[in-house]
């Protein structure tokens, strides 16, 4: 998925660079256009194909922007990557504000400034970029190249102060800039992309006695469980983890499944003990296909929240699904994620984020590929239920009440418990931890 995520950015940039080379064949539309005249001209409102022009820069910004969005994250390159989205963001800009006409006289416009401000950061915006990656790349190209545009765009200030070649020197300075732009498309398609990084999942295994496996809900972090193991940690050996992707768990390539997740379950419970399992929201289906597939394994579950529906059931879930782990490590979701993930996460939660982990790329990617995989996993656990008796252990269902905890209790046999609130939840689950369960 990486490769096809470089496959994609290197189009864009290959687009980018064809659009910001319009003026090549525009020129010829404009006979006011000389070599002392900048090709910006191209765009002043009253030539005839200014529109045409003025939608290029504007699409080629939006192109440049989309491509960096989609490039793989290396962390020491974040500076020329930021230099190359504003670079875009700049050009598109300018591309939606024309030159005011040529003799139109009076002062100058907002959409005049606008254009020539939004020129002057673009130029400045790729040059801070050609020099970043260059110096991260090592590459005597680049570097050539890099003091080319440098000495063009020079080349084209001074020429424009004294009246004389500036249309000249900017037309070699865009066109170096055009070949800086197939150089990043050339470079993604034969470079090697980096993958995600991937290993076991994050642990945090404290107290002695019998095992309780404490498994969060959607995008939930080990530390969310604190207040719950600190209750727990006199008598019981709790173990906190993160799913692939979320706290400090790195991600795999692979999606989340019900059975990989009733597995992974099964492989934190040390040796041949049965443990009792704390689980909320959508990972009371995962507890539940753990007791049903592993039944030697599990001594009691408390099923906190338990999650209700089926999730969503659209047609491109599946594909979409399999794109979030890439889609993580890239520079776009990651901007979303230090912009937003943590705003999200304090909203929805009221918690903090003490670890910064709703600032990574790789757990927004996570949660979204978790919620795309609900509907797969309702459907998975209706199958296990159908084909696996629930073993005979004690099962506790805490919500703040609702039709569905009621059926779902029901239907294991289990003990409800109705709470008002999160001090009264978690009171509950250290409760219901405690009481008599099934010997080993």
């Amino acid at each position: 998925m990486e490769r096809r995520l470089s496959l994609a950015a290197a189009c864009l940039f290959a687009v980018v660079a064809v659009l910001v080379s319009a003026w090549m064949p525009g020129q010829f539309t404009s006979q006011a256009l000389d070599l002392h005249r900048l090709v910006g001209q191209l765009t002043v409102a009253d030539q005839e194909w200014s529109a045409l022009f003025r939608a290029c820069d504007t699409v080629a910004g939006l192109a440049c922007m989309a491509g960096v969005a989609l490039v793989i994250r290396v962390r020491e390159e974040w500076q020329g990557w930021l230099a190359m989205a504003v670079f875009g963001l700049c050009t598109a800009v300018g591309g939606l504000f024309p030159f005011d006409c040529a003799g139109c006289g009076g002062p100058l416009s907002f959409a005049h400034r606008a254009h020539v401000a939004a020129g002057v950061a673009a130029n400045a915006a790729v040059l801070v970029a050609m020099v970043v990656l260059s110096a991260r790349w090592r590459s005597t190209f680049t570097w050539l190249l890099t003091m080319a545009t440098c000495a063009a765009t020079m080349a084209t200030l001074v020429a424009d102060a004294v009246g004389r070649y500036a249309g000249l020197a900017q037309r070699v300075q865009v066109t170096l800039v055009a070949v800086w732009l197939l150089y990043l498309a050339a470079r993604l398609l034969v470079e090697a992309t980096p993958s995600p990084d991937s290993g076991p999942v994050h642990v945090v295994d404290e107290g002695s006695g019998h095992v309780v496996l404490l498994s969060s809900g959607p995008a939930g972090a080990w530390y969310q469980w604190e207040a719950v193991a600190e209750g727990l940690r006199e008598g019981h050996r709790v173990l906190r983890f993160d799913r692939p992707g979320l706290g400090l768990s790195p991600a795999v390539p692979t999606p989340p499944t019900l059975y990989g997740e009733a597995a992974r379950l099964a492989a934190l419970v040390p040796g041949s003990e049965r443990a009792t399992v704390v689980a909320r929201s959508v990972a009371a289906w995962h507890a539940e296909a753990f007791a049903r597939l592993h039944p030697l394994r599990v001594a009691r579950l408390v099923l906190v929240d338990p999650a209700c529906g089926r999730g969503p059931n659209i047609a491109w879930a599946g594909g979409l699904r399999a794109w979030a782990p890439a889609l993580g490590a890239t520079w776009g979701v990651t901007a979303l994620a230090r912009t937003l993930g943590w705003l999200a996460h304090t909203f929805r939660t009221g918690l903090a984020d003490p670890y910064g982990v709703y600032r990574t790329g790789r757990v927004v990617a996570a949660a979204a590929g978790e919620w795309l995989a609900k509907g797969e996993m309702a459907a998975d656990l209706e199958e296990v239920r159908r084909e696996h008796p629930f073993p005979s252990v004690p099962v506790t269902v805490i919500s703040t009440g609702g039709q569905c905890a009621a059926r779902l209790a029901e239907d294991l046999g289990a003990r409800l418990v109705v709470v008002a609130g999160e001090a009264e939840r978690r009171a509950a689950v250290v409760e219901a931890c405690q009481e008599p369960r099934v010997p080993g």
